[in-house]
């Protein structure tokens, strides 16, 4: 497919607002409802940002960094951007949804690209019932919280959580706990991608937990459930030698 309408998005940044304006002058732009791809320019913050406001879509995205980290962006330069485009290696996305039941009883859905994460909001630790395809898998677990992590997220919060790093097209999912303190010795799972999750918050106005789906926080949860989406797809243009791919597989070799 050639790429000829492109919108532009950026953060707000300012090298990220001038290469856009630039960019802009030079190929025009369109709304992502109406372009052929959108070519984000910022960090991985502002991709997923775009990744979500863009999901009904079904629009192609292409990064260039103008941000700080930038795992999921190519590298920045303006020359030969359409060809570039047009040679990109393609990565197909799911999304995981939230399903999310609060102690009032109140009710959320939102979906993520790198992970759903509980995290206790007071001193004292969460205590967790863990559920794998309505079978009890863990029927106490007492931690700070978990991450469910998909395979372009398990480099993110869920590496950080000392969680396994997942190759793309594993099709699996990490749950991984957060400084857990029982039983001691858990590390964690990994899951197939159709496994639904559900995590039930024990004692939740004692020990308040909350949920957080990339960037949408849902305070005093009691109940949250996780799985693909299979629905939404996403794809994620990256140049062939800096594919997202070889950066998963190098993740797992740097010092």
């Amino acid at each position: 497919m050639a790429y000829e309408n492109i919108s532009f998005v950026s953060s707000n940044s300012d090298p990220a607002r001038r290469a856009c304006t630039h960019l802009r002058k030079i190929f025009g732009t369109y709304k992502p409802d109406k372009a052929d791809v959108v070519v984000v320019l910022g960090g991985d913050g502002t991709m997923l940002e775009t990744l979500h406001r863009t999901m009904e879509y079904d629009v192609p995205i292409y990064g260039m960094n103008r941000g700080t980290i930038g795992f999921l962006m190519n590298e920045f330069r303006e020359d030969g951007l359409k060809r570039r485009l047009n040679e990109a290696q393609k990565v197909e996305l799911h999304p995981l949804q939230m399903n999310v039941t609060t102690i009032n009883g109140n009710r959320t859905t939102a979906h993520c690209i790198n992970e759903v994460a509980l995290l206790r909001e007071t001193r004292q630790a969460a205590k967790l019932k863990i559920t794998i395809d309505g079978k009890i898998r863990m029927s106490e677990l007492i931690c700070d919280g978990v991450v469910v992590a998909t395979p372009a997220g398990s480099t993110a919060y869920n590496l950080s959580a000392h969680g396994p790093i997942i190759p793309l097209g594993a099709e699996l999912l990490a749950l991984t706990p957060i400084s857990a303190f029982r039983p001691r010795r858990w590390r964690g799972a990994l899951l197939p991608s159709s496994a639904e999750v559900s995590l039930e918050i024990k004692e939740p106005k004692k020990r308040p937990v909350s949920a957080v789906a990339d960037y949408t926080e849902i305070r005093d949860v009691r109940r949250v459930r996780i799985f693909q989406d299979n629905d939404i797809t996403m794809t994620l243009l990256f140049d062939p030698e800096h594919n997202l791919e070889e950066r998963i597989l190098n993740e797992q070799f740097v010092p």
